[in-house]
């Protein structure tokens, strides 16, 4: 079978489908159109030729096929390169070969178990501000105090520095952040690459503060570095690591790289943890006997001790559950860069391919009651084994996400903190009905507010430590 054989919705000429199409949106109408069409389907938005798979064995046999079968698109290398972030996130081949290792060292459990009392650190912050919101009776901007966690996070875990944006109204590198994303988005989408003969001076502006950022990491590691030698052998963090891989002889590497992925792991760290951690206090504060079951887990449990949070599997089934229902990525992008079959179609190089990852992750042939919040699915032996490979939010294959590990005990961190200290009161959204979804690159909750109240059980307690 060819491309030219397979159904889709009708378009027009020149355009396409794109008038049918809200790119804050297109998530959700090209899973409409998996359910009209079915599991391979094709559409366009101008000139561009669009193939979409939705089931989960045809994508899982794409993505473990990378780097060498398939690869992010050409659009999305040369965007991500123009805006200055070509780090391992959009690397492809030999480059994504070279820079793999040195991402992966700075992500790996024993760095990250290592980094947990500063991991602490930055969750007490966290707790404190919102008990201050608690006491006052103020509702909270869920969002952008999540994104405020998760930017100290990854600034002290990747980058060695102790930036606070929890207890400070600097929100800085967070605004910028917030425009970039969608930028790249919209030009990710677009029907034709405008953007190559109209530069947009505000993305610009914020791209310049960025790499400025950036920049001055770069220089207080390679400052601390010079101090100590000793950090070029024993590497204490993800931009350490980079360096001393840059500086050695024959590596490969070069200052663009190390740059590209500093500023990818500031996107990449902001917005999916904060956003699957929105989704799931939402979620939760609609499904009361799941938030009982979790709170009565952590209850009665020193939060400061790792093995601790580690050791949470009803709030870690509640974050499956939640990556299930809304992930953060409904979308991958993919090209194949030699001529190959999936199933019985026939894709040539170049071709653009859209994954839907949610289409099979809530459809009937793969779980009961697929729209149902049930994180017990996660619990028992063969569900939660054929759960995971339906429902891939880290991706699949030799490119499975780096920073898994970091962003599962971070949101493990949030959610022991909230669950031990405090009760939900209300997740309330701007219309009063359902949470909309909003794609602008990642998929995030439209305008949540979050009201709390002190658990009378943990009142007389300290800060995380909620017993020996």
């Amino acid at each position: 079978m060819r491309i030219s054989d397979l159904p889709g919705p009708r378009g027009l000429p020149i355009l396409g489908n794109a008038l049918q199409l809200d790119s804050t949106r297109m998530h959700l109408t090209a899973e409409k159109w998996s359910r009209a069409y079915g599991d391979v389907f094709r559409f366009r938005i101008g000139p561009r030729q669009i193939v979409v798979l939705s089931n989960p064995e045809t994508i899982a046999s794409a993505l473990r096929d990378r780097p060498d079968g398939f690869q992010r698109t050409t659009r999305m290398t040369r965007i991500a390169r123009d805006m200055g972030f070509n780090g391992v996130f959009s690397a492809g081949g030999e480059s994504w070969r070279r820079q793999r290792p040195m991402v992966m060292a700075g992500f790996d459990p024993g760095r990250i178990k290592a980094y947990f009392p500063g991991l602490v650190k930055v969750t007490e912050r966290f707790e404190r501000r919102w008990q201050r919101a608690a006491a006052a009776g103020t509702a909270i901007d869920l969002q952008a105090d999540l994104m405020r966690y998760t930017v100290d996070v990854t600034a002290g875990l990747a980058f060695g520095a102790d930036i606070n944006t929890i207890e400070s109204d600097d929100d800085v590198i967070q605004q910028h952040l917030d425009k970039v994303l969608p930028s790249l988005f919209k030009r990710l989408m677009a029907p034709f690459p405008t953007w190559r003969w109209l530069r947009n001076r505000s993305v610009d502006k914020h791209l310049k503060a960025l790499q400025s950022a950036v920049a001055h990491f770069i220089t207080q590691a390679r400052a601390r570095m010079d101090a100590n030698p000793a950090l070029r052998s024993q590497p204490t963090n993800l931009i350490e690591s980079m360096i001393a891989a840059r500086d050695t002889e024959g590596s490969g590497v070069d200052d663009a790289d190390v740059a590209g992925n500093v500023l990818t792991m500031l996107l990449a760290g902001e917005d999916t943890t904060a956003n699957t951690l929105a989704w799931m206090i939402y979620l939760l504060s609609r499904n009361p006997q799941a938030l009982r079951r979790a709170q009565e887990e952590v209850a009665g449990r020193a939060l400061r001790k790792y093995e601790n949070i580690m050791a949470l599997p009803y709030v870690e089934a509640c974050i499956n559950e939640t990556m299930r229902l809304k992930p953060v990525a409904p979308i991958l992008m993919l090209e194949p860069i030699r001529d190959t079959k999936l199933g019985e179609l026939e894709v040539p190089a170049g071709a653009l391919l859209m994954c839907l990852m949610r289409a099979g992750a809530t459809s009937e042939r793969h779980f009961p009651d697929p729209q149902t919040f049930d994180p017990e699915r996660w619990l028992s032996g063969v569900s939660a084994s054929s759960a995971k490979r339906v429902a891939m939010p880290f991706g699949a294959g030799p490119r499975l996400c780096p920073g898994r590990y970091l962003a599962l005990l971070e949101m493990k961190m949030v959610m022991a903190m909230l669950l031990a200290n405090f009760e939900i009161d209300s997740v309330t959204t701007p219309d009063g009905g359902e949470a909309q979804e909003h794609l602008a690159f990642t998929m995030s909750p439209v305008g949540l507010r979050l009201k709390l109240s002190p658990r009378e059980k943990a009142k007389a307690s300290a800060p995380l430590a909620r017993s020996a």
